[in-house]
Formats: C-alpha cells, structure tokens, sequence
C-alpha cells in the first residue's frame, strides 16, 4: 500500500486537495484526522462525488473544505484483528475498506477487501524487470520461433550461472529428463532407478522408452532419494545381474539429495547419474549447485517454478557431444543438408526464442528470488513458532534449500486435525495448500513396479505423504496475504505457547 500519510487529511484540507490525493496514492479512500493524528471519519470517492453534483459552483465547492462533509462514524479495526473478522465487518456493512487503529485512535493501516478476499495461491510467477526487453528483441529481429540469439544466450548464461560446460533450452523438464535417458542409453527392457517420492514427470518419461522403473524411497534427513535404499536396491541388482541404466535423483521443494553417498555408489557400480533438479535450481549442496552432479542434469521453468519462461526445461553436462545431440534430437533430428533430411527419430523438444528471453530475465533475479522465498518460509517458522505437532522440511548442513515450496509435516495427535483438515481449513478461506508429492510406487500408473524403502519396515515416502502439506510460497507472497495464511492456520489448533499478530511478520 502507499504510505499511510498520503491519504491522511484534515478538515480545513479542500475537496480539491483531497482528489489530488487519491489521484496520487490510486486509493479510493482518505483518512480525516483531528490535529492529534486520531481518525475523525472515512472520505471515499463517493463522498467527493456526491457533494460535488450537490452543489452548482465547481470552482467554489473545489475550493471548498472537507469539513463540508459533515460528520460520519467510521467503521474501523483495531491492531491485530484477524482478518476474517474484517471480511465480516465489511460483508455486514457493505464496504470494501475498512481502517485499522491504535489504542489512541490512530490509523496505522486501512485493509482493503480485494487483499483479504483474493485467492492466495502456491508458488505464482514473479516477473522482473528485464524479460520484456529480451522478448521485444526477439519481436525487432523477428527470432520468433525455436532457436535464435536468446536461446544460445540463456544456455551459455545459465551454464555459467550453475557451473556446467554446456546447456541445451528445451520445452520442458520433461522432455530434458527424456532427452537425458535417451542420451544415456535407455532401451526398451532396461531398469531405471528413480526417486518414488517426486511429480510423476520424473518417471514418465522411463515408459517413454519402453524401460522399467524401480522406485528408490527418501530418508528422512532431507526428504530426498535414501543412499540406505539405493545401496540395497543396487546390490541386489548387481547379484541379479541387472543393475540400472541410470538412477534419477530428485532435488525436491528445492533441495539436493545427499549426493556424496549416491555417488560413490553409482561410481561403485558404474551406473551414470541423471540428476533432476527440476524443483531446486539455485540450491547448494557443498557449495555447488544442485543439478550439476550428475552425468546430465535438469531443470524446469515451468510457471510454478523459482524462476519461469511459462513452460521450459534445460538439459545440462559437461560432455559437448552429448548436449549437441540432445540438442540435434531436440530438432526433430534434422541432418545438415539442402533440404529436410532425417535419418532417425527425432523430437520436437527446442525452447522457442521467445520463452528464452523471458528466462534471461528471469536468471537475473534468481538469487533474489531464493532470498525471498527462504524469508517467506523463516516469517512462517517464526509465526508458528511454538505450535504443536507442526515441523518444517529439514535442512541438513552443508545445504542451501531455496525453500522453494514451504513443506511442513503435521501430528494430528498433537495438532488437533490432519493434513487433509488443514488444506480444507485454508481453502474455505481461499488459501490453496497442497499435501506433498504421492510416491509414484502408490500410484496406479505404476501398479507392480519395484520399490525399496529407506529401510525394512519403514517407507519414509509413504510417511511424509500422510502428514506433509505445502503452503503458499511465492516470492511474491506479501506481508497480508502471508499474514491470512498463518491467521486460518491457528485457528483451531491447539493454543501456542507464543501469542502471534500481524506483527510478528516482518520482510526479514
């Protein structure tokens, strides 16, 4: 909102004045204060309207003091009123703003209906300043379609940006985890080790190409694939003479696996790494960048995303070869020839030179969106701060979550409710959460396939799914809405043992 001073106003300010200030803040509302700064009525655009048409001489009613109006009981909060009480009182009396006050009196804020009753939704979009000008480059030079300047710049800037020799800009995630499997050698009949608890994307593309997936349970240190499993579920591959043809590592709400262990293992048994760091570009593992340990690597700038070109993936290795192949497979495998010549399958997997530029712009701001999507999750451990059966995703150290989604876990012993009975709770007031990833061994898509739990007896995926929620986390979530999000989530749980309001949220 505007500063609070530019829509206060006092009675010998003119109708006049008033109009400047609500043409200046873009606020239908001004404040009438007394010379103690204490609220004496609301003036909305209304109010100038009607004493406006209610007089002859425009000049003369201009000029003319506010305290013409006459006197009005305002319909006023104090600090800290929730703000479903707000929405009432506004629903009772058919306003839309409504001033907030002081124990003197004071306003020290005015809530406006559109900021308590719009949707608050998971992780939205978050454009910067820039994307538009790489995009209008893109119209000037008319590089509409898929390859062109700013799809060979985002490739080589992102490399750079994560500390990979190459890039290939594709049309999704998806299809990059695609091209990778290929690339690594994936046929029909092969295994594919792949982490269970993830978005089906990660594994649907191993039924792309005909092979079988065998799903990897997390450890509960980072939510992430559990070397525990792994290193069973390789063994017992290696004594059957069938180990994968790659495992798939998922980097989930951004943040690595524990690479170092999945490593030495895959090293132990020469199986090569694709990594999917679809959910945690940005983060760091050891101070390196997630998506980058692998053989191949791959991220996502789906619209959810940290950062987002509407839909696109990337393909990234230190291997030339392979990321001109993905790139050449990307093409629909067109050779280098006077006409369309094609000697096998290809895909139509290339980043139009459009989207591109949007994610130029976007991988300028990547660091701030990870500082403001981290503030976002440490306002929501501060807020709740002492509230029973509520814990949030670990961060081991040595890594740097970008907290891209804020996932907790409930005790519905101890909370008072489940997973399920908060999500609905939120919803009812307009607020989406989502409970955290079905582990793709439960779905029926996969029905039959292979699984190795973290350890005999305890499947950590199957647990986090029962328990985990999602909250709104956008790196664009303000101050009010998250404020809405923490409001609906006390109500009805079990009494803290720190007393929250408004507050207590802060940009951090």
């Amino acid at each position: 909102m505007p500063d609070l001073a530019d829509i206060l106003v006092q009675r010998h300010d003119t109708i006049r004045t008033a109009l400047e200030r609500m043409n200046h803040s873009g606020r239908t509302i001004l404040l009438l204060v007394d010379g103690r700064g204490c609220l004496q009525r609301t003036v909305t655009d209304g109010d100038l309207r009607r004493f406006l048409l209610s007089n002859q001489n425009l000049t003369e009613v201009l000029n003319h003091d506010l305290g013409g109006l006459g006197s009005s009981t305002p319909k006023t909060v104090r600090s800290g009123t929730a703000g479903e009480a707000v929405l009432e009182l506004m629903n009772r009396h058919g306003i839309d703003q409504v001033p907030v006050l002081d124990a003197e009196g004071r306003p020290t804020n005015v809530h406006l209906r559109r900021d308590l009753d719009q949707p608050i939704l998971l992780s939205t979009p978050h454009l910067a300043e820039h994307e538009r000008d790489f995009v209008e480059q893109a119209f000037r030079t008319n590089w509409i379609a898929p390859i062109g300047p700013n799809v060979d710049a985002f490739e080589s800037e992102l490399a750079s940006k994560v500390g990979m020799g190459h890039a290939a800009a594709l049309s999704s995630g998806t299809a990059a985890i695609h091209l990778g499997l290929h690339l690594l050698g994936v046929e029909p009949g092969d295994r594919v080790f792949c982490s269970s608890f993830t978005f089906v994307a990660t594994a649907n593309p191993i039924r792309y190409l005909g092979a079988e997936p065998v799903f990897i349970d997390s450890e509960p240190e980072t939510w992430n694939m559990s070397p525990a499993a792994l290193s069973r579920a390789l063994a017992a591959a290696d004594a059957e003479g069938r180990l994968p043809k790659v495992v798939v590592p998922v980097g989930l709400y951004g943040q690595s696996p524990d690479m170092e262990p999945i490593i030495d293992l895959c090293h132990r048994y020469d199986v090569p790494i694709l990594e999917d760091a679809a959910e945690s570009l940005g983060a760091t593992y050891r101070g390196r960048s997630a998506g980058t340990f692998g053989r191949l690597g791959i991220y996502s700038f789906n619209g959810n995303k940290i950062i987002t070109t509407s839909g696109g993936g990337m393909l990234v290795g230190d291997d030339p070869e392979l990321i001109e192949r993905a790139r050449f497979l990307a093409t629909q495998s067109r050779e280098s020839a006077g006409h369309y010549e094609h000697r096998e399958t290809g895909f139509n997997y290339r980043m139009s030179n459009i989207l591109a530029g949007i994610g130029r712009g976007q991988l300028e701001v990547l660091d701030e969106r990870v500082r403001q999507r981290r503030a976002v999750f440490q306002r929501y451990v501060e807020a709740l701060d002492g509230l029973k059966g509520l814990d949030w995703m670990p961060e081991p150290a040595a890594f740097h979550s970008t907290r891209w989604l804020t996932a907790m876990t409930i005790d519905p012993s101890r909370f008072g409710g489940t997973a399920e009975d908060l999500i609905g709770r939120l919803a009812e007031a307009r607020i989406e959460a989502r409970r955290v990833w079905k582990p793709m061994h439960r779905q029926p898509l996969f029905d039959g396939a292979a699984y190795w739990p973290h350890h005999d007896g305890q499947s950590v995926s199957d647990q986090l799914f029962e328990i985990g929620v999602c909250l709104p986390s956008g790196s664009n979530l303000d101050l009010a809405q998250q404020g809405r999000v923490v409001e609906r989530i006390l109500e009805g749980a079990p009494p803290a043992e720190k007393t929250w309001s408004s507050s207590t949220l802060s940009l951090g």
